[in-house]
């Protein structure tokens, strides 16, 4: 008989598209059980509001697993400190977010839910309130005690890893040693072999200067740093190559040489990722006990409680969860 597997989702930041995506998805069939962490009334709102409907059963983990009905939900109450507005940020709200992502952890250290769907949060809200939060991998890394975490995009036509995340530019050259990107794709190899069976996984790394460094002119951090750990790790028979120029790398001749890329920073790589994958992008955590898959994008305070929002990024990270676990 096949498992099926439990899936906790987080609607991330209640006034943006978080809470819409989450009604969206629990229109679909899925060979899962969905357990959302939310307010209840306040999600049944939402519902009404995008005109959709929504029954919500409290989830007793106790039961056996409930492959998910459409139009169906269970549900983790998790009370809100301040009614929510569709649009309108409070701080108030930013201690029910990171509840219920401590609520989603534990679950899923616990092996009581197999993997976490993230909604999109706001960081700057939850800094408002005096929350120090810079991401969720690095948030999960840290419930977890995980000092390697590795943020990776899985798109149709290949999956980049990020070997530093949300760091101010300025910050980046200092951040890349050779011991972090010897352990960074470290992880990369054993998760890709792991979580997505690729058993030779094929790795390009970008530069982090333009054109590589142009042999020093340029920059000196890929002779330096770069070179001499792939060097390192080409000695434990690792399908490694680079360092590559970033404006290249992407090319549809070098993708096909690929299984994954890992890019040097956040803004090498995303706006790249954006553009090729159309909102069809998921962002998974590698290096955690458990699987976190993620939307791409963020709150988008405009179109929540509109019909407007696209759940096309949650669709396929809601999919990769479900294929992983």
């Amino acid at each position: 008989m096949k498992k099926f597997s439990r899936i906790i989702l987080t609607p991330g930041e209640p006034a943006g598209i978080g809470p819409d995506l989450v009604v969206q998805i629990a229109q679909q069939a899925w060979d899962a059980e969905l357990i959302v962490v939310a307010h209840p009334e306040f999600l049944l709102e939402r519902a009404k509001l995008l005109s959709l409907p929504l029954k919500l059963t409290s989830f007793d983990q106790h039961m056996p697993v409930e492959i998910h009905k459409p139009g169906h939900l269970k549900i983790i109450s998790l009370p809100l400190n301040h009614p929510v507005t569709a649009g309108d940020l409070t701080v108030q709200n930013a201690e029910h977010v990171i509840k219920s992502l401590e609520i989603a952890s534990s679950l899923c250290e616990k092996n009581i839910t197999q993997a976490v769907v993230t909604g999109p949060v706001h960081k700057g809200i939850l800094n408002n309130a005096g929350i120090n939060f810079t991401g969720h991998t690095e948030f999960f890394a840290n419930r977890c005690h995980v000092k390697e975490p590795l943020m990776l995009f899985v798109t149709p036509q290949t999956k980049v890893a990020l070997l530093t995340t949300h760091l101010p530019l300025a910050k980046v050259p200092q951040a890349i040693t050779q011991e972090k990107i010897k352990n960074s794709l470290r992880v990369l190899l054993l998760e890709l072999s792991r979580k997505f069976g690729l058993t030779k996984p094929r790795v390009l790394v970008c530069g982090l200067n333009p054109h590589a460094g142009e042999h020093g002119h340029l920059g000196r951090e890929e002779i330096e740093i770069i070179t001499p750990a792939l060097e390192e790790l080409r000695k434990e028979q690792s399908n490694i190559s680079g360092p590559f120029p970033a404006d290249t790398i992407f090319t549809e001749h070098r993708l096909r040489e690929c299984d994954a890329i890992l890019a040097m920073y956040h803004d090498q790589a995303l706006p790249v990722i954006k553009y090729m994958s159309l909102g069809s992008a998921v962002n998974v955590t590698l290096g955690l006990p458990f699987i976190r898959t993620s939307v791409d994008h963020g709150v988008a305070l405009d179109a929540a409680g509109t019909k407007k929002a696209d759940a096309g990024s949650m669709i396929q990270a809601l999919k990769l969860a479900i294929e992983l676990t």
